[in-house]
């Protein structure tokens, strides 16, 4: 309902208007009608008008609001100041800089409850505490006398205000009787008090400190002027009422089209009401048609339950007549008869193959050492046979030159002097060739020797190779174990370090991805980071299960998949990347009772996983068939289990705990025996790892040892070698030589007569030496022969048996590849005959709960029938669904129901009906009021405008007759120009003197006459405004003694006109030429260098 609160605000806001506006003179100037006559939009009036003093005295003033005394005590830099008792009209504070004028004024601002902000000294009261205390103590008395006392018979003829401050700028106030008594604490007791003695702490009319006057006076701004005389004439206090007024009426009105909208939803309830009132009658019909409804309702839900039925029937005769699960299951069966054989066949030609393999290995390596002794016996005898051969050529050579020596003895003759020197000759050769036999010999020893160390050296050479090779393969593993030892390091803050280095940026890059949209569902891996241990002593043997798919990654689809590689480019190189698997997530795990591997005392490796996800659950079913296969600890138990008899039903392969893999026909063992990824106890796999890198380091040491040693060795077979080499340079040097002399002794018998019979002799001992070294040779001959023909036939061997095993090797490599193929088919067609096989029995068992369920629908629908026909005997034929019926009997009944509760009632629908048309009623006018009112509201308001910019121009005139009446005291005239439309006020004088020059604004003049301007203005505002008190600080502080005497003059006499209100004038100057006179007092403030913290008063 609407309530009458703007309404109610509109008259409060005019009210507090009024009281706010009484402050204003109604004093009456002469020459009325040229005032009204007066511009509004520029405010121009004669300078040269008439003034004619009069004075204001209200009834009440003088009685009440005027300040008593004040006290002030720690407050800014004083100690104490006080009490002083002021007069009830004039004032003077006098006093020397610091000794607490200012903190007077202050003290009199915030005793009144002004905020610190109004005094220009700070911004929070704590500021007003002196140093080193902790509160600040105000007291302001006020009068309060004479018929308009408030409330007289309380406070008595005096009102003590009590103001306290603490360091915080907590503020506590306590308002006391003339008795001491204490009234009342609350701040909204202080407003009242105020508001009732017109006391406007905020104004500067009633206290203008030097902040104040310096902000609005002595500002070059005549906005900041218009501002100050619309602040202490209260205009603009009243122009911020009637824009509230204007927003509140605004308001107001957007309420009464709310209203308006509320009217609309009575309007509906009236006619409601009205439609029970006029429906009364009706309740007969309805219920005819409820029954009719009923009837073919029941009907209805006869037919829906039949056409179910015979919806039902139809899906189970289509299932009995779908063979395709059958088919499929008998079509898979025979594929994986067959697989199956063939990969008996494969496997048994594959062992037959390597069996043969391994006898001819060994065949291959006994020949290949055969080989070997063969060729260095070939070698040796080659070495024999060609020394024979050169012998013999050599003997041929000399039987060649002594058979010529002999013949050409013969064709010459013999002399006996040459016989004697022949002889001697033919000793000295002997001698000779029996050196050179000698150095030949060496030299044979020699070869031998260096041929033998050749074989050493290179021995050597061989076993620094594979020392070499074997510290390198060490080096390799300790920098696998070392970057083993830093991802395990890396892992204790992150654990996904062990998947690799850059695994933990690819999965923040991943989910980077996924926020900003990139994948249609968010990939899922590593898998090793997905899966958990039930037993942490498993690990090594889950591993080896899994093997590559420790760091795999599962996507939905493969525009995710594309993506994923995108993103592993940046980390990864291309032959190290994860894998991907791309399959349909889904949120259930795959029901594999019927076809993972149930044993009592082994579990299966999904049975000891725990995996969160069932996305990688069903990964590693499909990918790896982890509900077949068992985890046995033990080697020999494994072998048992899967070797010794049949498998487990469903059991593939198993793993033991050392990571070896058991197939019913083979086992293999594994590459490691730690586990990467699942390690439980980081610490411990640390320190195992240290462990093994000191092995590696202990090993390499002896190793490099080793390979010092032999290096050593080598460089001292080398040096030996050379040395044998030079050896043998030098006897083969001393061959040539002796050669050589016998070569020159056999060529002088050209020259010599030989002893014919001594030279046949030594022919025919040639020729049997020849004979036997001929003999000699041949017998080389077949021997190095037969060594070429045994060493052909075992190289001939050799070759045969290594070309087999590379024949089998080569056949073997695609056997492999069929074998593996065919393992892949056949898991794939187990898991396909599994799949089937749960289809069929999920098929067979769908008809079996579709017959039974068949069977409730139809017992169902007789009961349907037999109710329907107990509710209508005859069948209906019913067009509508039962939904629609249904809401239509509930329509009905709810409508019976109102009706027939308010039929068994008649004078309450009539009630209710008059009620809500009364309401109706009484809302529409009441907006309609409201309307009349907002519109009476906008012609008062309108009004009002209009008073106000005459009340406006009024004060305005009346004030520049006043600045005009007080600058012809100092002999000047001047001009005083408002601009209500842009909110401008322009002040400018003329100095005596300078009647002819043109006006000059308040900056052209010097300090005393700005000054004295100033005091002007402001004793024209306070003619024609009203308080019970007015304070002025330092108003004559530029002035010289001519200028303050006739502002003092001018205040004086105001004050004398206003006899009844109270002044305060603050100045730092001497006071000695103020008239003597009852209404003037004057307060002289000690000099705080002489006296600090001491109050005095001096009238």
């Amino acid at each position: 309902m609407f309530h009458h609160t703007r309404k109610s605000e509109f008259v409060d806001a005019d009210v507090t208007m009024k009281r706010k506006s009484t402050i204003l003179s109604e004093t009456k100037v002469p020459k009325k009608s040229r005032l009204e006559a007066v511009s509004e939009d520029d405010g121009r009036e004669d300078d040269e008008t008439l003034f004619t003093e009069h004075s204001t005295s209200p009834s009440g003033l003088g009685d009440i609001g005027v300040i008593e005394s004040i006290t002030i005590k720690n407050f800014m830099c004083h100690h104490l100041l006080g009490p002083f008792q002021f007069g009830p009209n004039v004032n003077f504070i006098v006093g020397s800089n610091g000794s607490g004028k200012s903190a007077i004024l202050t003290a009199l601002i915030v005793g009144l409850g002004g905020k610190a902000t109004i005094t220009n000294r700070g911004v929070s009261l704590k500021g007003f505490v002196k140093n080193g205390e902790s509160t600040a103590d105000v007291t302001v008395k006020l009068r309060n006398r004479g018929p308009d006392a408030y409330k007289g018979d309380i406070y008595g003829d005096c009102i003590s205000i009590e103001q306290r401050i603490s360091c915080d700028g907590v503020r506590t106030c306590r308002l006391k009787s003339k008795s001491g008594h204490l009234v009342s604490n609350k701040k909204e007791e202080l407003t009242s008090i105020l508001d009732h003695f017109n006391i406007q702490v905020d104004n500067p009319v009633s206290i203008l400190n030097q902040e104040m006057s310096k902000q609005f006076l002595h500002s070059k701004s005549e906005a900041d002027k218009y501002k100050f005389f619309m602040k202490a004439t209260l205009l603009e206090q009243m122009k911020r009422d009637y824009i509230h007024i204007k927003r509140t009426k605004a308001i107001t009105r957007e309420q009464v089209e709310l209203q308006e909208e509320c009217l609309k939803d009575l309007k509906l309830e009236f006619l409601q009401k009205k439609e029970r009132y006029e429906n009364l009658s009706s309740v007969g019909e309805m219920k005819n048609t409820l029954e009719e409804l009923k009837k073919m309702m029941a009907w209805c839900l006869v037919k829906e339950k039949e056409w179910s039925v015979q919806q039902l029937e139809e899906q189970i005769e289509a299932e009995k007549c779908n063979q395709k699960h059958e088919d499929h299951l008998r079509l898979c069966q025979n594929k994986v008869s067959v697989a199956e054989k063939n990969l008996q066949d494969m496997q048994s030609r594959l062992d037959s193959r390597r069996a043969e393999e391994e006898t001819l290995s060994e065949d291959c390596l006994k020949l290949k050492e055969e080989v070997k002794a063969k060729i260095k016996a070939l070698k040796e005898q080659e070495v024999v046979y060609f020394r024979a051969l050169n012998k013999l050529k050599q003997s041929d050579k000399d039987q060649c030159l002594l058979q010529e020596r002999i013949d050409k003895v013969k064709n010459i003759g013999s002399q006996n002097a040459a016989e004697a020197e022949h002889s001697k000759r033919l000793r000295k050769i002997s001698s000779l060739r029996t050196q050179l036999e000698e150095h030949e010999g060496e030299c044979t020893s020699l070869n031998q020797q260096i041929k033998d160390k050749q074989q050493a050296l290179f021995k050597g050479k061989e076993e620094l190779d594979k020392l070499r090779l074997e510290e390198k393969n060490i080096q390799v593993s300790m920098e696998a174990k070392q970057k083993r030892k830093n991802q395990l390091l890396a892992s204790r803050s992150n654990k996904l370090k062990r998947f690799g280095d850059n695994m933990p940026d690819l999965l923040d890059t991943l989910d980077k991805a996924h926020v900003q949209g990139r994948f249609i569902k968010k990939p899922i891996g590593p898998i090793g980071a997905c899966i958990t241990l039930k037993d942490p002593t498993l690990a090594v043997a889950v591993e080896s299960c899994l093997r590559s798919f420790m760091k795999t990654f599962c996507c939905d689809n493969y525009k995710d998949e594309a993506v994923l590689q995108d993103l592993m480019t940046r980390y990864f190189s291309k032959g190290n990347r994860p894998q991907i698997i791309v399959s349909a997530f889904s949120n259930t795990v795959y029901k594999v009772q019927g076809r993972g591997v149930n044993h009592r005392d082994y579990p299966s490796v999904l049975d000891s996983l725990i995996i969160a996800s069932p996305v990688v659950t069903n990964c590693l079913i499909d990918m790896r068939g982890i509900e077949s296969i068992l985890i046995i600890k033990e080697k020999h138990a494994a072998r048992r289990v899967m070797q010794h008899g049949r498998p487990p039903r469903n059991c593939r392969e198993a793993f033991t705990v050392e990571g070896d893999q058991v197939y019913p026909n083979r086992y293999y063992t594994p590459d490691f025996s730690t586990a990467k990824y699942l390690g439980g106890d980081l610490e411990t796999e640390i320190r195992m790892v240290e462990s093994e890198l000191e092995n590696y380091k202990a090993q390499l040491s002896r190793f490099q040892l080793h390979v010092r040693s032999v290096t050593e060795d080598i460089q001292h077979m080398e040096a030996q070698l050379h040395s044998t080499i030079m050896a043998l340079k030098k006897t083969l040097v001393t061959v040539n030589q002796v050669k050589a002399s016998v070569t020159e002794l056999e060529n002088v018998e050209e020259e010599q007569t030989d002893d014919i019979s001594t030279l046949e002799e030594v022919a025919q001992e040639n020729q049997q030496r020849i004979d036997c070294e001929k003999k000699t040779v041949e017998e080389a001959k077949e021997e190095l022969e037969k060594h070429r023909r045994r060493t052909g036939d075992v190289e001939g061997q050799y070759v045969d048996v290594r070309n087999r095993i590379e024949q089998l090797a080569e056949e073997m490599e695609p056997l492999k590849e069929d074998q593996g193929k065919a393992e892949a088919e056949c898991y794939k067609l187990e898991n396909t005959l599994k799949i089937l096989e749960t289809k069929f029995k999920d098929h067979q068992d769908n008809i079996l709960s579709m017959s039974s369920d068949l069977a409730i629908r139809q017992e169902e629908a007789a009961e349907f029938v037999a109710k329907a026909k107990e509710i209508s005997p005859g069948r209906r034929k019913v067009d509508r669904s039962a939904k629609s019926i249904d809401v239509e009997i509930t329509r009905l009944r709810k409508k019976i129901s109102v009706q027939e509760s308010s039929h068994g009632d008649h004078e309450q629908v009539v009630r209710e009906y008059a009620e809500a048309l009364a309401n109706y009623r009484d809302k529409s006018n009441q907006v309609r009021d409201l309307k009349k009112f907002i519109d009476r509201l906008d012609n008062i308001m309108s009004d009002r405008q209009t008073r106000y910019k005459i009340m406006r121009r009024s004060l305005s005139v009346r004030c520049k007759l006043y600045f005009n009446h007080f600058l012809i005291k100092m002999n000047c005239c001047g001009s005083m120009m408002f601009n209500h439309n842009n909110e401008t006020l322009s002040i400018s004088v003329k100095p005596p003197g300078c009647e002819n020059d043109d006006m000059s604004d308040l900056r052209s003049l010097s300090g005393g006459e700005r000054s004295f301007s100033t005091v002007c203005f402001i004793l024209s505002l306070w003619e024609i405004t009203e308080s019970p008190f007015r304070c002025l600080d330092e108003f004559d502080v530029y002035m010289d003694m001519h200028n303050r005497r006739i502002s003092l003059d001018l205040l004086l006499e105001l004050s004398e006109r206003q006899h009844l209100r109270q002044f305060f004038f603050i100045t730092p100057l001497s006071t000695s030429n103020l008239p003597k006179s009852d209404h003037i007092k004057i307060h002289q403030l000690q000099d705080p260098e002489r006296a600090r913290g001491q109050t005095g008063e001096q009238e």
